[in-house]
């Protein structure tokens, strides 16, 4: 979740820096410039949180399976059977891993678009010409992420 935040971010600063140096020849009195904190978006989106509880669930559900698979190797004598069940369930917690690895990072790449949507959309209707990432912004800018908040929840 982190790599996608980040990579939000950084895809903000660049198109913030750009609109930034062309903006002053565009504009009479200056940019008008707003920061939004991104992280906290993210922890205060529901859509966020509802991944959260899906990702423990099945997180749940793949401990179920390892737990399952070391009782039947444990019960199994035979060397031969033991290498079958444990290269059989050891395909099937793979499996599992990369299929809710990719839904995960689908589910993410989604909230992050629309994260990023209602971010241009709100500053937008509030007359600001860039937004920056408030983690990057030393100096400057109204914050402007409880707005935005109130839009994604």
């Amino acid at each position: 979740m982190k790599k996608g935040l980040l990579i939000t971010a950084g895809v903000i600063v660049a198109f913030s820096i750009g609109y930034f140096i062309n903006c002053p020849a565009h504009s009479d009195g200056g940019c008008k410039i707003a920061v939004v904190d991104i992280n906290e978006l993210a922890k205060n989106s529901t859509q966020v949180q509802q991944l959260k509880k899906d990702q423990d669930l099945k997180l749940k559900d793949m401990q179920s399976t390892i737990n399952k698979a070391q009782l039947e190797i444990s019960k199994e004598k035979d060397k031969a059977k033991v290498e079958a069940i444990s290269e059989k369930y050891r395909q099937e917690i793979n499996d599992k891993k990369v299929a809710m690895d990719e839904e995960y990072n689908t589910k993410l790449n989604q909230i992050n678009d629309e994260i990023k949507s209602a971010v241009v959309q709100k500053a937008s209707q509030m007359g600001y010409d860039v937004v920056l990432p408030k983690n990057v912004t030393l100096f400057g800018g109204e914050d402007i992420t409880s707005a935005i908040s109130a839009e994604i929840k």
